[in-house]
């Protein structure tokens, strides 16, 4: 038994420290949603391994249609779907399918920057650390706070943040960003005419014959 004052670790480790697919992999995940550290990682993949072993052991039941493993999987899957991990009409097959970039996704860090407060994730981070987001009318600085999906709605600036001036400079400089997003459209190949064709036909009948251009006709 562990000390009541300190606590044990929520996470695990990886089990081998130097593999370098998993450090690749855990590198770009950094990057791309600005964290601080690895051990956010391994909390995300913790919690995605929890996940998945509830859901595996529902699914190796011979029925969960009905009594209390029947209550289980609702509850799990109701779980899942407050926390925006799922959507209403999924089963727990399509729980094994989730990933740690699923988990990240619901940060309130993240969430803050795709819902356009932010230039980016690491600025995302900034403006929730420094206080300048809201949750509905509670502020709320932890970057890694899970954001349900009753909750998405309702983050915004701080009402007390300079940020809600739509000339502050950070504002300006994320509708910049916006504006000079080009989205490249698919181009689309041009349809073949019947006037086309016919010269396609004409230019082929013109054409000199084998027996013309080789010697003999080619025997």
């Amino acid at each position: 038994m562990g000390h009541p004052k300190f606590a044990r670790p929520k996470y695990d480790t990886p089990p081998h420290p130097w593999k370098a697919d998993r450090i690749e992999e855990e590198h770009a995940m950094k990057a791309n949603h600005g964290l601080k550290n690895m051990t956010e990682i391994w909390k995300a993949k913790s919690a995605l391994r929890r996940i998945r072993g509830q859901a595996m052991k529902l699914i190796g039941r011979a029925d969960t249609s009905e009594g209390h493993y029947s209550r289980e999987k609702d509850a799990l899957l109701a779980s899942l779907n407050r926390k925006g991990l799922i959507t209403t009409d999924a089963i727990l097959d399509d729980i094994l399918s989730l990933s740690a970039e699923d988990i990240l996704n619901r940060r309130l860090q993240a969430q803050v920057y795709y819902k356009g407060l932010a230039c980016s994730m690491k600025q995302a981070r900034q403006l929730v650390t420094h206080g300048q987001i809201c949750i509905g009318d509670q502020k709320v600085t932890i970057p890694s706070y899970p954001v349900t999906r009753d909750e998405e709605e309702l983050i915004r600036y701080h009402p007390r943040s300079n940020l809600n001036d739509e000339n502050h400079v950070i504002r300006q400089t994320i509708l910049g960003v916006r504006e000079s997003a080009e989205y490249a459209e698919e181009e689309v190949d041009p349809e073949f005419t019947q006037s086309e064709a016919s010269d396609v036909n004409e230019s082929a009948d013109d054409a000199p014959k084998a027996e013309d251009t080789v010697e003999g006709g080619g025997e």
